[in-house]
């Protein structure tokens, strides 16, 4: 029997609830960390957007801008984040939280992550940093498990 791509997935999440239901607990975890560490939540928002874009992940992309509209994104800068070193719509504090992100989701050479390491320290708190670190670490497994598992984004009516 020859598997087409639609029954050929397995979503890992249901396949395995014990270690999706451990993911979660640490999601959780995380997002009460960058509430405690004072980021507003659509940096957090704009953090899962913009690694989810750099992953590929259109299950989390769906889901995170989705939140980011009803917490007050607008359209322009949701359109413009895959440009946002070269556009002046965020603030030095989600600059260095995005370049961050971008730095612990793609791992460039050593002196590129010193670099944008050094950014991110200049602009952010340790615990902010801290923070935005954990929020790129989780978002980042959160896009394998969707990727791998080929979670379905629905039609959606708007």
């Amino acid at each position: 029997m020859t598997l087409t791509p639609e029954y050929d997935r397995l979503f890992i999440d249901k396949q395995s609830p014990e270690a999706y239901r451990s993911m979660s607990a640490a999601a959780s975890a995380v997002a009460a960390t960058a509430q405690a560490a004072g980021l507003d939540q659509l940096l957090v928002e704009l953090v899962n957007i913009r690694i989810s874009q750099l992953n590929g992940c259109g299950f989390c992309l769906d889901l995170h801008v989705r939140r980011a509209v009803k917490n007050g994104e607008t359209p322009q800068r949701l359109a413009v984040l895959p440009a946002w070193r070269d556009v002046d719509l965020f603030s030095p504090t989600e600059e260095a939280a995005l370049a961050l992100a971008e730095t612990i989701t793609m791992l460039p050479d050593h002196h590129t992550r010193e670099r944008e390491r050094a950014r991110a320290r200049e602009q952010l708190t340790d615990d902010q940093f801290s923070a935005v670190s954990w929020l790129a670490i989780t978002m980042n497994a959160f896009n394998r498990i969707s990727i791998i598992s080929g979670h379905p984004v629905r039609q959606r009516v708007c």
